[in-house]
């Protein structure tokens, strides 16, 4: 099984307010983080780093038509689905994955999580 949180990242989220939501992950302990592809160059992609967790890159067109437990309108027009985080953690846990954890928002408003858990090598009842 893979453990996966997905991260929607705005531009101006801070290193340090990803570094507390790092922190606040170890509780979930993720195999890896899923971002979009175009956030690559973010600074606080640094932190990530640091952390020493790998991350899964995901382009922004493979959310178009994602399935997501939580559904925000102004999201779903730019992205093609509900919730970026949830997305890119589906995505990137692979096709029999389920969100174990919906979207949360960061308290500086400026990033989103999710878990995801894939069910590949799971016993399907």
């Amino acid at each position: 099984m893979t453990r996966v949180l997905g991260v929607g990242l705005q531009s101006r989220a801070e290193s340090a307010a990803l570094a507390a939501l790092l922190d606040a992950a170890r509780e979930v302990a993720p195999d890896m983080l899923a971002i979009l592809a175009d956030k690559a160059d973010h600074p606080a992609l640094q932190t990530v780093q640091a952390a020493g967790l790998p991350v899964c890159l995901i382009a922004r067109s493979r959310l178009n038509g994602v399935a997501t437990p939580t559904y925000s309108a102004r999201v779903a027009e730019r992205f093609g689905t509900g919730s970026v985080a949830e997305a890119l953690a589906l995505v990137a846990a692979g096709p029999e994955a389920r969100i174990v954890q919906p979207r949360a928002i960061s308290p500086c408003g400026t990033m989103t999580t999710a878990l995801a858990d894939s069910l590949k090598g799971e016993k399907k009842e």
